[in-house]
């Protein structure tokens, strides 16, 4: 009798222990697909500006439904979108709003970012001016 509780235990572990390992092996391609997704044939600058978000400029453009990055347009959406899901109206979501909040703050990065590219160009093209 000892025998086949003793069988069936370790027969018990051996699927358990298989099941856990093909979860952590999909787990593990997930992650990596995830990452090729987020830093694939992007600058330096837009991957940390991803990981630190947490979204890419897509998703945030999907989220805040702008085609083009605008600063009018993306804040006139922006509070569209955070007063529709305003928990207080009663029918709003935290989760969303929050995702409303973190994607203006990817675009915001990334309108900031192109003014700054903007204006490094703008001093490159006075110094070589001032140099001829």
């Amino acid at each position: 009798m000892a025998k086949y509780i003793a069988q069936i235990i370790v027969a018990g572990a051996q699927v358990v222990g298989r099941a856990f390992a093909r979860a952590i092996k999909q787990e593990i391609e997930a992650s990596q697909e995830a990452a090729k997704r987020m830093g694939q044939g992007k600058t330096r600058t837009e991957r940390l500006a991803n990981h630190k978000l947490g979204l890419s400029l897509d998703e945030a453009k999907q989220i805040l439904d702008v085609s083009k990055l605008d600063k009018e347009e993306v804040t006139k959406r922006y509070e569209h979108l955070f007063k529709i899901n305003d928990k207080t109206t009663g029918c709003g979501s935290f989760y969303l709003q929050s995702k409303v909040v973190r994607a203006k703050e990817r675009l915001d990065l990334e309108l900031n970012n192109q003014e700054k590219g903007k204006e490094s160009q703008g001093n490159t093209e006075d110094t070589s001016r001032a140099k001829t």
